[in-house]
């Protein structure tokens, strides 16, 4: 299972220690960002993830995130 999120993340710094965070809370997922897309993706691959876990997450950090359809 794939999501994909919309985030605001647009800074390389921070979306690589968001991914560390990610894999450190949801283990055996594969997590990337592209920061060159306009809608700044998230990609969460794995299984069994509940995308509304993941939106919290970044949003208790501060940061925008929507799952895409």
């Amino acid at each position: 299972m794939v999501e994909v999120f919309k985030t605001n993340i647009s800074d390389k710094v921070i979306a690589d220690a968001l991914t560390h965070e990610l894999q450190r809370l949801f283990p055996g997922t594969s997590v990337n960002f592209d920061l060159d897309d306009c809608d700044r993706i998230l990609r969460v691959a794995g299984h069994g993830i509940i995308a509304g876990n993941i939106v919290d997450v970044l949003s208790r950090q501060g940061h925008f995130c929507e799952i895409l359809d």
